[in-house]
């Protein structure tokens, strides 16, 4: 097996593996947010669970109770709903290493922003996952933990900030995945350093014939919803790197900063649905929501276009030089770009067939944004993108 092809199934795997933890991880944080806001109550006064739902899934009906306190009788068996988290980390960082660090001249650097090296970019990196996590728990420690909105406001602004210094160092499509990455590590770092910890040092208490101590419930909720309302925009963040209008401009940091409130935003709508809130007290969310989405399309809308019309008239021979020349390393029926066995997509710009047939992608990936070449490794000018851009757009 050929070095290509076993960077190819090494990528395929990591990515199946991280999709399938981060489906079991996110589906079980929606189910128990779900089913808390939808248990009945008890009756005041009177003794056993807190909470009380039934459910039918499957041809089965189910029986749920929660207990705030343990009873009396705690079973040994309990279900600890931790691995999805930890797992989806381990896998995201293993996918970060397949597609960012084994090609990170492609995937992470873009000399225009910052002419580093793959091992200072790597560095970088590994420095902001553990600094993004360090900060945000030392917030989440501060005073500031007893003013929920706040430290909500803090966290939202230390997100913003990082997207931007992000922008300043890596390409693009870097710089969005790594707000993921450092989001996706702030939730994981809360399942495995604070919710789980703080619970079982609850459940030995309670084992203990102890009265637990109700500051670890509290903090526990706190990062629990931190996770709950980062979910959405980390979701989005982890797509990115298909959608170059995301990031293929200066101000990517703002449409993740609207990204953050109408994710966010959307879930709140959620939970007070769930918790059968009345809609007024709430409804606000939905209208603010879209704006900040809509505000977010505004952003993207506003990138750099080239001016086609100063490029002239361009020739199919000249069109074919600008692709041998920035493309066809990769999107050739035999690349020579280290690292592809095959064309990526089984987009092929060889001939002037294949440029008619992939001229909607070509003016999206390489005129219309800097998306390709990956890293513009190759230097493609802004009067190559145009002249390309005039070539395709006279074939419409």
């Amino acid at each position: 097996m050929d070095i290509a092809l076993a960077t190819d199934w090494f990528n395929l795997l990591s990515r199946w593996f991280h999709i399938t933890a981060g489906i079991t991880w996110i589906g079980t944080s929606f189910y128990f947010m779900s089913l808390d806001f939808s248990l009945k109550a008890k009756a005041p006064g009177t003794k056993g669970a807190d909470g009380v739902a039934w459910e039918v899934h499957g041809g089965g009906f189910y029986h749920v109770q929660k207990y705030l306190v343990a009873p009396d009788n705690l079973p040994p068996d309990l279900l600890w709903h931790r691995w999805a988290a930890y797992l989806t980390w381990v896998s995201g960082f293993i996918l970060l290493v397949a597609q960012y660090y084994l090609n990170a001249r492609g995937f992470l650097i873009d000399p225009a922003v910052a002419d580093i090296t793959p091992a200072q970019a790597i560095g970088l990196s590994l420095a902001s996952i553990v600094v993004g996590w360090l900060l945000y728990d030392t917030l989440c420690k501060s005073p500031l933990a007893n003013h929920p909105t706040v430290l909500a406001l803090v966290v939202f602004a230390m997100v913003v900030g990082a997207a931007w210094a992000f922008s300043q160092v890596f390409s693009g499509r870097g710089a969005f995945i790594h707000v993921g990455v450092f989001v996706g590590t702030i939730m994981a770092a809360n399942v495995f350093l604070v919710i789980i910890p703080n619970q079982r040092i609850v459940v030995a208490d309670l084992i203990a014939g102890r009265k637990p101590d109700p500051k670890y419930g509290k903090i526990g909720k706190t990062r629990s919803t931190h996770n709950n309302y980062l979910t959405l925009p980390v979701l989005l963040m982890m797509v990115s790197n298909h959608y170059p209008m995301l990031y293929a401009h200066p101000h990517s940091w703002l449409v993740v900063a609207f990204i953050l409130i109408t994710g966010a935003l959307v879930q709140h709508t959620l939970n007070r649905h769930e918790a059968h809130d009345p809609w007024q007290s709430y409804g606000w969310a939905v209208p603010v929501a879209a704006i900040a989405l809509l505000l977010a399309i505004f952003v993207t809308s506003q990138r750099p276009k080239l001016d086609l019309a100063a490029a002239g008239q361009v020739s199919e021979v000249q069109a074919l030089q600008i692709t041998a020349t920035h493309c066809a390393s990769c999107h050739a029926r035999r690349p020579t770009q280290e690292g592809f066995a095959e064309a990526p997509k089984n987009v092929i710009l060889e001939t002037a067939a294949d440029l008619r047939r992939h001229a909607t992608a070509v003016i999206q990936q390489s005129v219309q944004s800097r998306a390709m070449p990956l890293g513009n490794q190759t230097t493609m000018s802004d009067h190559d993108r145009a002249a390309l851009g005039a070539y395709l757009a006279g074939l419409k």
